[in-house]
């Protein structure tokens, strides 16, 4: 028997998938807020909106999974309603209905109006840079366009997301200076493809004019670039990296692979030399940065010798950070019409191959700060530690910087001096200076 109608029923948004959905969650999560609804993440609710991922096979599986979860609470009196929107609603919503009818509604990732429609609020588009953060306070996600044009042969994004739209300056500046107000001090930009912004709206690559209103927001004392795409880059971006402070010396470009007719398979517009030379020119540019890069292994393909190419490569470049993903073969993209012709167990080895030996680059990069200071933002107490970040680090996918709690006293969010001790593979252990 269902009890949960009388009174102000609870609605609670469960967040599935990377930071543009953490994103995009945050801003129902405002929009409902607004309207005056009782709101939380990932807690016990009434009603309970999922915002799921349909990004690759592991990540729709944990998506439907929840979705299977929450349906069965409903069935049991525990929720009133379940919704489901995001990328995994918006690509199979057809297949959703037919395979798991007792959700109330299906929502794609563009029908935010809609589903607060049936939540029982209105879309406020006076609402700039008002959303609830889910993230510490001191820092968050700023997503500067939505969708994707690139050609991609592997990627469901397009799909999922749409063509590329970028958000202007002004409501960006508008929305970083809100945040900055209620604490936050580092913005982590991110988008589908962070080089194109601009060209839709300003007919040009905008991301650098971009960073420099963004530097002038009183409060924001970092500014990180998540999700640059190599093709095309705006190398005056690099000059604003290297001479502005606030800009932290990072960047995530994902390069997926480095073999030429690889690359030409998957559409990505390089090639070995143009790729190596992008490297190169970013180090000369900004000695000091440190670059993340995200790798695809068992694409179509990919012999063996292909992947001990792939491996000298990443012996070569030395990244300071590195993610390593097995392809996974997407219905509706151009590269499934190719034979998925590599095992799982392939797929896997070799995921397992590459992070060894980036294992043992992290360490050895690790080794070489020993006995130096780095300006940290710490983010949590963990255990008998002070967790925290120096510039070249973002949360949660790269390395920390740890602190010993015994003798010492750090507030979450502040920046403090630290000087390393001694290094492990991911870890730095510091003692503030």
């Amino acid at each position: 028997m269902r009890t949960k109608s009388v009174g102000k029923k609870k609605i609670n948004v469960v967040t599935l998938g990377c930071s543009k959905n953490v994103y995009d969650s945050e801003v129902l999560m405002g929009q409902l807020e607004a309207s005056g609804k009782n709101v939380v993440h990932e807690e016990k609710g009434d009603v309970v909106v999922i915002n799921t991922c349909g990004f690759i096979d592991n990540a729709k599986e944990e998506s439907i999974n929840t979705i299977l979860e929450y349906v069965d609470l409903k069935n049991q009196g525990i929720v009133e309603k379940v919704f489901v929107t995001g990328c995994l609603s918006e690509r199979y919503k057809p297949d959703l209905e037919r395979e798991i009818p007792d959700v109330d509604q299906y929502f794609g990732t563009r029908d935010l109006p809609v589903l607060l429609k049936h939540l029982g609020a209105d879309y406020k588009h006076e609402l700039v840079g008002e959303r609830l953060t889910t993230t510490p306070k001191h820092y968050a996600y700023l997503k500067i366009s939505e969708g994707c044009d690139r050609p991609c042969s592997f990627c469901a994004i397009p799909l999922m997301r749409g063509g590329h739209i970028s958000t202007p300056i002004e409501k960006l500046v508008t929305e970083a200076q809100k945040l900055a107000k209620k604490g936050v001090k580092e913005l982590i930009l991110i988008a589908q493809d962070l080089t194109f912004y601009g060209l839709d709206i300003y007919k040009k690559r905008a991301l650098g004019e971009l960073l420099q209103e963004l530097i002038k927001v009183e409060g924001i004392e970092w500014i990180r670039l998540h999700y640059a795409f190599p093709t095309g880059f705006p190398e005056d971006v690099l000059d604003i990296i290297k001479t502005e402070p606030k800009i932290c010396n990072y960047i995530d470009i994902p390069l997926q692979h480095i073999n030429t007719e690889l690359l030409k398979a998957m559409k990505r517009g390089t090639s070995f030399e143009k790729t190596n030379a992008l490297l190169d020119k970013f180090r000369e540019k900004v000695p000091d940065m440190a670059i993340r890069t995200t790798l695809i292994v068992g694409f179509p393909g990919e012999t063996d010798e292909i992947f001990e190419e792939l491996k000298q490569w990443v012996r070569d470049q030395r990244f300071d950070r590195l993610g390593c993903f097995t392809y996974s073969h997407e219905e509706n993209t151009t590269a499934f019409v190719l034979e998925d012709n590599i095992s799982d167990e392939i797929k896997q080895r070799r995921v397992e191959e590459i992070m060894e030996i980036q294992q043992q680059i992290s360490w050895e990069k690790n080794q070489e700060k020993v006995g130096k200071v780095f300006k940290c933002i710490f983010d949590r107490k963990e255990g008998d530690y002070f967790v925290g970040r120096t510039e070249y680090d973002s949360p949660d996918v790269d390395n920390t910087v740890l602190v010993p709690a015994k003798d010492v006293y750090i507030s979450i969010g502040d920046f403090a001096d630290v000087k390393i001790i001694s290094a492990e593979d991911y870890d730095l252990i510091g003692e503030l200076v």
